[in-house]
């Protein structure tokens, strides 16, 4: 308990999978919470766990793949609260994004240049604004942690859903590229890269861990992780606990690229 006691972190996403989790998790882990996403209905319901098992915290309704949502999401931050230490990007959309949007998780000739800027902007220039936002108010107040939730996917070649492999593996590198230029600044940047999880963003594939000679290709322990497992690792990453790691891949995937 207490792991991050008296910080404030942002976390986006939160209305629901990982983003959630960590919105719950670090409550509870002493931290004041500020959960951001594009539903309101979403993010009060998160809020009410948070303020049910007695944590602290507001929620944003923001679409981050506009630029000026980073700062508005900040601006709240910090108005309610006096600053930010913490801030997860956990905001993203996966293969269940297909409902909504036909043709944006295919291969790359399959893909339009609309697809390819739609999942781009979710996905990698939602967490471009928030790091921006976030190192300027860093330096405002003399350090902080950033933790991106990247994906497998950004490491591994995948034969469909090449927009996201591709945003992820970005999202990466920026990851790597925040930790070299800020660490004497007090400005910590590492990512989780999680495997096949049991959120609504892969829902409708998860039915093949009911296979178990599937289960095993896809993961050696057999099964899908759950979004308070990857909570856990945003935790460490964001903690004082952390203090040394800059630049990390956490991955959390049961071992499935371990066979790679």
């Amino acid at each position: 308990m207490n792991r991050v006691a008296g910080k404030v972190a942002v976390i986006t996403g939160a209305g629901s999978g990982v983003g959630q989790a960590c919105m719950k998790l670090f409550a509870a882990e002493g931290a004041r919470v500020v959960g951001v996403g594009r539903t309101q209905a979403s993010l009060d319901a998160t809020l009410k766990m948070v303020t049910d098992a007695g944590g602290d915290g507001i929620v944003v309704a923001a679409d981050l793949s506009l630029e000026a949502s980073a700062d508005k999401v900040m601006a709240a931050a910090v108005a309610a609260f006096g600053r930010v230490d913490i801030v997860v990007n956990a905001a993203g959309v996966g293969y269940s994004w297909l409902e909504k949007s036909p043709g944006s998780m295919g291969d790359i000739v399959e893909t339009t240049a609309e697809k390819w800027h739609e999942v781009m902007n979710l996905n990698l220039d939602s967490c471009f604004y928030m790091c921006r936002a976030a190192i300027v108010q860093f330096r405002r107040q003399g350090g902080g942690a950033i933790v991106n939730v990247a994906s497998i996917s950004g490491m591994l070649g995948l034969s469909v859903a090449h927009t996201y492999t591709a945003a992820k593996g970005a999202m990466i590198n920026l990851t790597r590229s925040l930790a070299v230029t800020y660490p004497m600044e007090n400005i910590r940047a590492n990512c989780i890269a999680p495997g096949y999880i049991a959120t609504p963003m892969v829902a409708a594939v998860l039915n093949m861990f009911d296979d178990p000679v599937v289960a095993d290709r896809l993961a050696p322990m057999q099964r899908p992780g759950t979004p308070e497992e990857m909570a856990y690792g945003c935790l460490y990453l964001g903690s004082d606990e952390a203090s040394y790691c800059n630049g990390t891949v956490l991955v959390i995937d049961g071992g499935t690229s371990a066979r790679q």
